[in-house]
């Protein structure tokens, strides 16, 4: 018999928060899921779903989940990830659902969101790129975290070198320093930046198959591997990101047309 899954401190008290309706931690939540989701549901969707209708999907999601979030249980093995993988896949058939209902003129329901999306639902299993996607948004928390409490110019720095590929020496030209120096403001923030990781990874990370994704991705590498590892996902959702902004600015460019 496998031994049982033991809950971490960080990841039951933020699970607690999330039961406890706590405001921020629901915005912590979406703020770093809510992006890859959507595009899920846009990937789902083939080109049918508009942008409007693709931000009320996101938003039912998200209620589904407030609404069943009591219902989660990490000791059955299955990734948070997961179940909101499965829980955002049925929003999206009861959307068409609805759709076929309207077309046929027949009164056809979705199936019930009940305790079988604790399973593993074929219909929603994870690919490659949806895990990707989830660890870099994990990763994504962390640097914002760490530029907070890191020195302008030493996370300007690491950004520059890492993120975005920059030689040291022009980096250095850049910031009025030696490339020398660079290396060592790039060794402060990265430091910050592992422990940065390992809280964002223990918060929302409730298997021990979703703590072991850092390694696996060739995050607890030496310096250089981390670095590769970090630049090379950062950059991918960052990517992500930016489209899932540019949608959101359409939506409010068209909801502002719409009032006038």
């Amino acid at each position: 018999m496998s031994a049982p899954l033991i809950m971490h401190q960080v990841d039951t008290s933020f699970l607690r928060r999330l039961r406890a309706h706590d405001q921020s931690a629901w915005f912590e939540l979406w703020e770093a899921f809510g992006p890859v989701i959507r595009a899920m549901l846009a990937r789902w969707g083939g080109g049918r779903l508009g942008e409007e209708t693709l931000r009320d999907l996101t938003q039912d999601t998200l209620a589904a989940l407030d609404h069943s979030i009591d219902r989660f249980d990490p000791t059955r093995g299955v990734r948070f990830s997961t179940w909101l993988l499965a829980i955002a896949k049925h929003v999206l058939g009861d959307e068409f659902d609805r759709r076929f209902a309207q077309k046929r003129g027949s009164g056809r329901r979705g199936v019930s969101l009940d305790d079988t999306w604790m399973g593993q639902s074929r219909e929603a299993t994870p690919d490659v790129e949806y895990e990707r996607r989830i660890l870099g948004a994990k990763i994504h928390a962390a640097v914002r975290a760490t530029q907070k409490c890191c020195e302008f110019v030493h996370f300007e720095a690491y950004r520059m070198r890492v993120l975005e590929s920059k030689p040291g020496r022009d980096i250095g030209v850049l910031l009025g320093v030696s490339e020398p120096t660079v290396t060592r403001h790039c060794q402060r923030v990265r430091t910050v930046l592992r422990d940065s990781l390992r809280t964002a990874v223990e918060e929302w990370s409730f298997t021990d198959d979703e703590r072991s994704e850092p390694r696996d991705a060739g995050l607890v590498a030496d310096d250089a591997a981390f670095d590769d590892a970090l630049g090379e996902i950062w950059r991918a959702q960052e990517e992500l990101l930016l489209r899932d902004l540019a949608m959101r600015d359409a939506m409010v460019r068209d909801d502002r047309s719409t009032d006038h």
